[in-house]
């Protein structure tokens, strides 16, 4: 069996309730979790790493406050509520540029609290799984988040940006090539790339996506909301790559599409602590791992 968790990013106050429905219908109704990184106070003036506005700003308006909490929109937030299969993870607090990438504890203290109570204030149960701004951690930042979440979902790890007492685990998952790694109790997933992207060539897109799936056996698929927006109208194409995505989820009966929530609740996927140690002793058996998806970042 593979399995798939569906991760969009960068869900905000501003984000239209139609484009959440007009995408991720074909995945509601044949009962697949789409899992939701939920900007919890966004700064309405944040700025890329390109130096434009960001694009999941696009429905601001000039009377825009600069910063909007999620429970601002009250439409938004009834919509989430009565469609349980959305499932909200917490991605950073505003979302400026790299804000978990400082090594200032107090600051980063104070954005996971902050937008924690911004997620409960809106009446959101505490998530279990933080998603970081850019994929951007400090050594700081990631020993913070580690306090309070069980799963960190990332692109990537980088040996420079980890707490000294977590380079052990590093070195067993880069010996045995995993993408998926564990520290005490808090799983650690990467994924393979924003694969369902405008920025990835069309007509392929979908047999990438397959491909990816069929060679790991758990795969976080990443994407974001407003890419099937840009220039104040929906890109058809792209939106029909991502339903037909869904049909082949659907058609596929050895994959499962589960939530984050999935790995905390029910042991879906071989326990990696466990194979980690048969792995030392020298007498790990030939199973299926977490994955095998090639992060984006260079490796150390």
């Amino acid at each position: 069996m593979h399995y798939v968790i569906l991760r969009d990013d960068d869900t905000n106050a501003l984000t239209p309730v139609e484009c959440l429905e007009q995408l991720y219908r074909p995945f509601l109704d044949r009962g697949f979790p789409v899992n939701l990184a939920v900007i919890p106070y966004v700064r309405t003036d944040t700025i890329s790493t390109n130096g434009t506005l960001e694009g999941f700003l696009f429905a601001k308006h000039v009377d825009t406050p600069l910063e909007l909490p999620i429970g601002g929109s009250a439409e938004l937030v009834n919509y989430l509520d009565g469609n349980p299969g959305f499932h909200v993870l917490q991605h950073g607090c505003d979302h400026s540029l790299f804000e978990f990438g400082s090594d200032q504890r107090d600051d980063i203290a104070n954005r996971l609290d902050q937008g924690a109570a911004s997620l409960a204030a809106a009446g959101f149960r505490a998530p279990h799984t933080f998603v970081a701004p850019y994929d951007r951690f400090s050594r700081v930042s990631l020993s913070e988040v580690a306090k309070r979440f069980p799963i960190i979902s990332s692109g990537w790890f980088e040996l420079r940006r980890l707490p000294f007492a977590w380079w052990p685990q590093y070195a067993m998952k880069k010996m045995l090539k995993r993408p998926h790694w564990q520290v005490g109790p808090t799983t650690l997933l990467t994924h393979p790339g924003c694969l369902l992207s405008f920025q990835r060539p069309y007509p392929t897109m979908l047999e990438s996506v397959k491909q990816q799936i069929k060679s790991r056996r758990l795969t976080v698929l990443v994407t974001h909301w407003w890419e099937y927006f840009r220039d104040d109208k929906p890109d058809t194409a792209m939106v029909g790559i991502l339903h037909a995505t869904a049909e082949w989820l659907a058609g596929n009966p050895h994959v499962r599409v589960i939530s984050f929530d999935d790995l905390t609740r029910a042991h879906v996927v071989p326990d990696q602590r466990n194979e980690d140690a048969r792995a030392a002793n020298g007498r790990l058996q030939r199973k299926p791992s977490l994955g095998g998806c090639v992060a984006r970042k260079p490796t150390d």
